[in-house]
Order: C-alpha cells, then sequence, then structure tokens
C-alpha cells in the first residue's frame, strides 16, 4: 500500500510540473517543450526510462548551441527541486548522454549546474535509502569531473599541434585514470538496490569504463613509444607512476567486473580485455629514469616489434608491443561495427548505447548491445 501512495504521489508531481511550465513562455533561457521532455525523462516512475524524450533532448542539444540555456536552466531547476533518489538518478544519466553528445558550446558548461555531492532522498528512512544516496553521489562525482574534463577538451582542439607533447600526453592519461578510479566508485552497495532504474544506470556506467579504458590503453602504447625514443627523467618518472596505476586499476577492474556480474549488469557478462605491460617496458622506463642509456635498435626492427594492432579505425590505430599480455577474448569492436542510421551518422551517433551517444575511442567489449538501454 505504501509503494502505491508513493507511485501516485510521485505521478501527481509529475503532472503538476507539467501543468505549470504549460503556462511558460519561449525565452533565450526557458523552453517549455525542453522542460516537459526533461520532466518526462525524469519522473517518478523507478520501473522504467521514457526513452522518446531523453532522445528529444539530445536532438536539442546537439541541434543549436541556442539551447544549451534552457538545457542547464530546466535541468538544474529540476535536480534542485527534488528529493527523490528516482529523479536523482534518471537526471544523471540525462546528463550522461548530454555530455556524450560531445557538440561544441558544451564547452561552456564546464562543471555541473547542481549539486549532488551531499544528496539524501527525503521520501524514505535513511536505512532504506544509503545505499541510492551514496550510488547518486558517486555518479554525479564522476560525471563533474567529466564535464570539466570534456570541456578542457573541446576547448584544446583549437590549440592543439599536430603532435602532443609527452607533458601533454601525461597529463591527459593522469586525468583518465582518475576519471577511471572515480567510475569503479559508483556501484550499488545496498541489498534492495537491484532494481530495473539503478541496474539500467549501471550499464552506463559500464559502457562508460569501457570507452576511458580503452583511451588509457591507447594512450599509454603511444606513450611508451615516445619514451623509449626521447624523453627526460622528469617525463619518465612520471610515466612510470602511471605504468604502475594503469597496472593496479587493471585488477581493480577484474574485481569490479566480477561484482557487476554477480549483481545482474547485462553489459558487464563479458569482461573487457585487461592487458598486462611486460617488465622490459618497465625497465626501459627505470632506465631512462637512472640515466642508463639502451642500445640502439635500428628503427626497421622496432617499428616491426610493435606492429600488433589491438583495435583499427579508418583514422585512428591502437598499437600494443608483441610482448604484452592480453587476457580474456582478443575480439573488440570500434562504433564503426555498429548499423547506424542516417540521421546517426550525421551526428555521429551510435544508436544502441543509452548515454554514450559518441565514442570517440575504442570500446572494449565482445557483444551485441541489449536493446534495453537504447534510448
Amino acid at each position: 500500500m505504501m509503494k502505491l501512495w508513493k507511485r501516485a504521489s510521485g505521478a501527481l508531481k509529475d503532472r503538476k510540473s507539467l501543468f505549470s511550465i504549460s503556462f511558460s513562455r519561449k525565452t533565450s533561457f526557458r523552453n517549455p517543450d525542453l522542460d516537459s521532455a526533461i520532466i518526462h525523462a525524469t519522473s517518478h516512475d523507478d520501473s522504467s526510462v521514457d526513452y522518446h524524450n531523453a532522445h528529444r533532448v539530445y536532438k536539442w542539444a546537439r541541434s543549436s548551441p541556442a539551447n544549451l540555456k534552457p538545457l542547464v536552466h530546466a535541468l538544474s531547476s529540476r535536480v534542485n527541486r527534488t528529493r527523490s533518489w528516482i529523479v536523482a538518478v534518471k537526471a544523471l544519466m540525462l546528463v550522461h548522454g548530454v555530455l556524450c553528445c560531445k557538440v561544441t558550446s558544451l564547452q561552456e558548461i564546464r562543471r555541473l549546474p547542481f549539486d549532488l555531492s551531499d544528496f539524501s532522498d527525503g521520501h524514505s528512512r535513511p536505512s532504506k535509502t544509503w545505499g541510492f544516496n551514496a550510488f547518486i553521489r558517486a555518479y554525479f562525482s564522476f560525471l563533474d569531473q567529466y564535464s570539466f574534463f570534456m570541456s578542457e577538451q573541446i576547448r584544446g582542439r583549437g590549440r592543439k599541434t599536430q603532435q602532443d607533447s609527452v607533458d601533454q600526453e601525461l597529463e591527459r592519461i593522469q586525468k583518465l585514470q582518475s576519471l577511471l578510479h572515480m567510475l569503479l566508485q559508483i556501484r550499488p552497495m545496498a541489498e534492495n538496490m537491484k532494481k530495473t532504474l539503478i541496474l539500467e544506470a549501471m550499464d552506463c556506467v559500464v559502457l562508460e569504463i569501457f570507452d576511458v579504458y580503452g583511451r588509457i590503453c591507447s594512450a599509454i602504447s603511444k606513450l611508451l613509444i615516445k619514451i623509449h625514443a626521447d624523453s627526460g627523467k622528469e617525463e619518465a618518472v612520471m610515466a612510470l607512476k602511471i605504468v604502475k596505476k594503469a597496472t593496479s586499476q587493471g585488477e581493480d577492474l577484474a574485481l569490479y567486473f566480477e561484482f557487476c556480474k554477480e549483481f545482474g549488469v547485462s553489459n558487464a557478462h563479458e569482461v573487457p580485455m585487461f592487458v598486462r605491460i611486460p617488465e622490459e617496458d618497465i625497465e626501459a622506463i627505470e632506465k631512462a629514469i637512472n640515466g642508463v642509456e639502451e642500445k640502439e635498435e635500428p628503427k626497421e626492427e622496432v617499428e616491426e616489434e610493435k606492429s600488433i594492432i589491438l583495435v583499427e579505425r579508418p583514422e585512428f590505430k591502437t598499437i600494443i608491443t608483441d610482448k604484452w599480455e592480453v587476457f580474456e577474448d582478443d575480439f573488440c569492436f570500434t562504433c564503426n561495427d555498429i548499423k547506424e542510421t542516417d540521421q546517426d551518422r550525421e551526428y555521429n551517433v551510435v544508436p544502441s548505447l543509452l548515454p554514450l551517444i559518441v565514442i570517440d575511442e575504442p570500446v572494449y567489449f565482445t557483444h551485441t548491445l541489449p536493446d534495453l538501454i537504447t534510448f
């Protein structure tokens, strides 16, 4: 009875919100149609997500920079007023998708326009909602940093040279590793959290992990080539820290995916490849730190040694040395392998990903994504 009352109460709140915006006029800061789509996409119904209206929000985000202000206003208004963990989770999933549209105007957002770092559900006892509260806080922390990272990446495109310096690449990898660490903190910890909405949110998180981990792998492979070729002691020290952290995070990832599989997250059923960096590469970095010069090898032989391609697409290759140890399946695919419509192709949209509408890097997973998370 209590559950039915809560659902009825939530539905009534959504109707009141929709009724109030029906009298609003369209301005530079407000779009009633966009407000309506956001309310539908972040409803109080914990049994499903309104994919149709979420997709409408994404179309608005991609269509014009002028839609950014109304979008930010509507989302922040919705989130700042809610005390419902259901609305908060749906709002974070929606923001995740908007960020992954990766349109240039998003650089203006930088940090998220609302704060859920201290969120607490106001409709149930803390003993029943502490797990949802922790989940939302962790998810928000990641998206807040991810938003800032994406903003920096978009801003830096205009200043980017043809080949980034080693220092820039080191800094970028460290930020990606920090994002991966934050992603691994997002997990359902309470026994009462095995709900449809949480499982769908975890599907989004797992897909993001695939993306970030793929970027880290490809960046480290490029970095090792640069460190071997020409680097100073300071750069080698940073590179060694990154390599050691990558090894540690690989172990954390394996445990995380085991947890997700046991919990029932569909996108975690196939564990991605985890690459172990060979001792020879670590020793080469340590020699660079200690000032020991390695015996120079013929250029052709070095290129041949690093000829195995892990992931390939027309404008990008990830090169891994043939001495690297790979676990699980050695199959992978990129977004080019996924069937797309003409409209999706125009915006570089992967139709089968929930928030991950655009993926610029290889994604390490081996199965067809379920329609369950399609907008």
